[in-house]
């Protein structure tokens, strides 16, 4: 079976800020409809890597190149196919969820249906809704429905689960999961480990500013293993997450 394109293809990408090498000099490539996990404490170097890519960073030096565009020659280009997760602070407080969205298609010169990308995240019943009216977890799922505005090939989430409650955070796990059905290619950083493994086809470890192990999840676990690691607590079949989920439902609850 021929295997697919790289959508992401990083060659020797660098950037320092003063003494602090941010990134070290990574490589690594990324397979269209791949759910790809860049993971590694905080001052890694994941978002300096990822802005690099998203074109919002010039690198040292190094090549980053997005569906066979270069991001340095053309950044321009990469933007008109990627889709990027905003913080909140981002959008307008003072629109509704359908004007933001109607204003962020008109920048990429499209007219969409904004109902349909709110009915993708379940606020189509807050659509007329402000956007400072909204919880955090509802903010948390806009921000992925404003990823969709240019019908993007590639997707960047930035820990889209952080602060969300484990009802808000396994419907994000489920829209990840839709995306890479739906062939796109989805690039996320986390820090919960479950969530990488639950959701990633490969994850990259970052420390350092250098990626110090790259592979499937069940396969860096295993070589773990192999070395003799063993675990001081032995781990239950559920936890209490799953206690949790069983006694208040899966379904969705907004503040």
């Amino acid at each position: 079976m021929e295997q697919p394109e790289n959508i992401i293809q990083v060659h020797d990408l660098r950037k320092s800020y003063g003494d602090l090498k941010a990134v070290d000099g990574i490589s690594f490539g990324v397979s269209a409809g791949e759910v790809f996990g860049i993971l590694g404490p905080n001052g890694a170097g994941k978002t300096t890597t990822v802005e690099i890519l998203e074109g919002m960073r010039a690198p040292d030096s190094g090549i980053a190149v997005v569906n066979g565009i270069d991001v340095q020659k053309d950044p321009r280009a990469v933007k008109k196919i990627i889709g990027i997760q905003l913080q909140s602070s981002a959008f307008f407080d003072r629109l509704s969820l359908v004007e933001i969205l109607d204003v962020m298609a008109s920048l990429y010169h499209r007219q969409i249906d904004a109902l349909v990308l709110l009915r993708d995240v379940e606020l189509d019943d807050r659509a007329d809704a402000l956007f400072k009216e909204l919880s955090g977890g509802q903010k948390q799922r806009f921000s992925v429905a404003s990823t969709l505005v240019n019908d993007p090939i590639l997707l960047f989430l930035d820990e889209p689960t952080t602060g969300l409650d484990p009802q808000a955070r396994r419907h994000m796990w489920e829209l990840v999961q839709r995306f890479k059905s739906e062939g796109r290619t989805v690039l996320l950083t986390t820090h919960y480990m479950e969530e990488a493994e639950e959701l990633c086809d490969r994850v990259a470890i970052m420390d350092h500013g250098k990626i110090v192990a790259m592979d499937r999840p069940a396969a860096l676990v295993d070589s773990l293993l192999s070395r003799g690691f063993q675990k001081e607590r032995t781990e239950n079949l559920a936890n209490l997450e799953d206690v949790f989920l069983d006694l208040t439902g899966r379904a969705l609850r907004d503040e």
